[in-house]
C-alpha cells in the first residue's frame, strides 16, 4: 500500500503523496491548514522510518521500525491528521462515503474499505468516530486482532 510503484521500497514522495491524495479526493487545497497540519505529521513518520536517511525505506527498515512505540509516537498523529483531511465539517465522524473517500485516496481497495467501516461502525449508526479508526489501525498494526484485521486480508500494517 505504501510502495505506490511496487519496486520495493517506500521513496519520500510516495509517502506524502498520501496527503495529498486525500485532500484531493475530499476537495481540500494544499495550503489548507489542515493539510499542512497532515503534510507535517507525514514528514515525521518517513523520518521516523528512514532509519539510515537515504531517502527510501526498505521493508526491513519497515519491519525494525512498525509496532506499539511507533505507532504511538508518529504514526497516530499522521491517521489523525489523514482522519481530519477527510472529515469536512469537523464533526470528529465519518460516514461511509467519507470513510470510503479516504482509505481508497489512502491505497486502499474499495471493498476493503467497505468492509473495514462495517467492522469499525459497531454501534451501526452508520458512522465511524476518529477514536474507532485509530484505535482499529493501531490494534491491526500492533498485533493483528483489530475489526480491521478481516477487511485487509491479513495481519499487517495499514498504515
Amino acid at each position: 500500500m505504501l510502495d505506490v510503484d511496487g519496486d520495493g521500497v517506500v521513496t519520500h514522495a510516495e509517502y506524502l503523496g498520501r496527503v495529498g491524495r486525500v485532500a484531493s479526493a475530499v476537495g481540500r487545497e494544499a495550503l489548507d491548514p489542515v493539510v499542512v497540519a497532515a503534510r507535517a505529521a507525514h514528514e515525521a513518520v518517513f523520518a521516523d522510518m528512514d532509519g539510515d536517511h537515504d531517502g527510501r525505506v526498505t521493508f526491513e527498515e519497515y519491519r525494525s521500525w512498525v509496532g506499539h512505540d511507533a505507532f504511538e509516537r508518529s504514526c497516530r498523529p499522521a491517521l489523525g491528521s489523514l482522519f481530519d483531511i477527510a472529515d469536512v465539517d469537523g464533526d470528529g465522524q465519518l460516514d461511509r462515503a467519507e470513510f470510503t473517500r479516504l482509505r481508497t485516496a489512502a491505497g486502499n481497495a474499495e471493498a476493503d474499505a467497505a468492509a473495514a467501516f462495517d467492522d469499525l461502525d459497531t454501534d451501526r449508526d452508520g458512522l465511524v468516530d476518529r477514536d474507532a479508526y485509530l484505535m482499529g489501525i493501531r490494534d491491526f498494526v500492533t498485533t493483528g486482532t483489530s475489526p480491521m484485521a478481516a477487511s485487509y486480508g491479513a495481519v499487517g500494517f495499514v498504515h
